[in-house]
């Protein structure tokens, strides 16, 4: 019995760090490929970069956007253990959180006073050249899907 519960204590504790070693690391310059991503009946901006630094459990992303709306430039740090932080964008309050869902790092954001709720999927191609955010929005006029396909720089 002694022998079994070791067993299993051993592919447990093996199984934890295989599912760590899962996890993709996101740093890295991005650039958006416009012909990949689709913004469904939104505009699409012109160009966004996003500047990742993660460090587990750190994630920031510091991301410039250029549309018709003029440049919008935002900071986000997460930590991937779902704790809740908060950032401005363009003047609301957002409050977020991210967590690990197998490999995918999923940032579940609310804008309280607009809303509005984001749900980021973010996953990195197998080869790591290829960050992918498929996001849904909710919210009171109805539900939308797009999707960002950025390029690593």
């Amino acid at each position: 019995m002694k022998t079994i519960l070791s067993a299993l204590l051993a592919l447990t504790m093996l199984a934890g760090t295989a599912a760590a070693a899962d996890k993709p690391n996101f740093s890295g310059e991005w650039k958006m490929n416009a012909a990949n991503s689709s913004f469904g009946p939104m505009p699409a901006p012109s160009s966004i970069v996003r500047k990742v630094t993660h460090a587990e459990p750190s994630l920031v992303i510091v991301e410039e956007q250029q549309g018709d709306g003029g440049p919008q430039n935002t900071t986000r740090k997460y930590t991937t253990d779902g704790k809740e932080m908060s950032f401005e964008s363009q003047g609301p309050e957002v409050t977020s959180s991210a967590v690990w869902d197998v490999a995918a790092l999923v940032v579940v954001s609310n804008v309280s006073v607009a809303g509005l709720q984001f749900v980021d999927r973010m996953t990195v191609s197998e080869d790591g050249k290829t960050l992918t955010s498929v996001v849904h929005i909710t919210s009171a006029q109805g539900d939308l899907d797009i999707k960002l396909v950025f390029d690593r720089q």
